[in-house]
């Protein structure tokens, strides 16, 4: 159970596509001028990524590796011409407020980075999950966003009036907005992650230098990197001492 949930954390916030992977990101600017579109757009991905993901990782080894791409792409757009449908029929006003990207999921580098990245080399399940985790973490990245940009633009969100009447800089429900309150999230996150790992390093009475630190050598805070070298290091020389014997 533990991996599954892992999978959702990690698409929410460790690897948010748009946040911290900065994927998807034409369609976050784009259709987030609104929560309600956000929320729109982040479940029709989601919906086409969990599906693909399940295919793609029940086909995985049945794809020859020369086509692959092809076939991910094939399966994404079958998947989205039915979301579209779907769409067109039951949601006509989100259908017409969306518009082009609705079909331009197909080439979204969200699905098939996961497609190739964790469908294909991962059973369906854990395929599954992983494109749930994502593709929340895509909605609830662009329901802020557009939330922030509404509320600032026009004084209202899902219809309700928060701020008072007449409020509104439309600079945030027009693409420059986008940028400067993707920015903002991003920095806020940013600065959340850097407060985290100061915190765990102070509870583990490491102030970061490792290399003025005498128990750096069995430090588990050290960074990946420098422990790499560290180790690298470490088999040379057994290595030269061997054949010194």
């Amino acid at each position: 159970m533990k991996k599954y949930m892992e999978r959702l954390w990690n698409g929410l916030i460790k690897e948010n596509p748009v946040l911290v992977l900065m994927l998807g990101m034409c369609p976050a600017l784009a259709v987030s001028t609104q929560a309600a579109n956000g929320i729109g757009m982040g479940l029709s991905t989601l919906a086409v990524l969990v599906l693909s993901n399940l295919v793609i990782s029940c086909l995985r080894k049945v794809i020859p590796d020369q086509v692959r791409l092809p076939a991910y792409i094939v399966i994404v757009a079958s998947l989205v011409t039915v979301t579209e449908l779907l769409i067109k029929a039951y949601l006509p006003s989100l259908y017409e407020e969306l518009g082009i990207y609705i079909p331009l999921i197909v080439v979204n580098c969200i699905i098939l980075g996961r497609a190739e990245a964790y469908a294909n080399k991962h059973t369906p399940l854990l395929s599954v999950m992983d494109g749930i985790g994502m593709g929340l973490g895509f909605t609830v990245a662009l329901t802020i966003a557009g939330a922030i940009r509404e509320i600032l633009g026009t004084g209202k969100v899902f219809g309700a009036q928060l701020l008072p009447e007449g409020f509104g800089m439309t600079i945030f429900i027009q693409p420059p907005g986008a940028f400067l309150v993707f920015a903002l999230i991003i920095a806020i996150m940013n600065a959340i992650g850097i407060k985290t790992r100061q915190r765990k390093l102070v509870e583990s009475g490491c102030d970061g230098n490792c290399s003025l630190c005498v128990s750096a050598g069995s430090c588990e805070t050290k960074p990946e990197e420098q422990k790499g070298k560290e180790t690298e290091k470490a088999d040379k020389a057994d290595a030269k001492g061997g054949e010194q014997k």
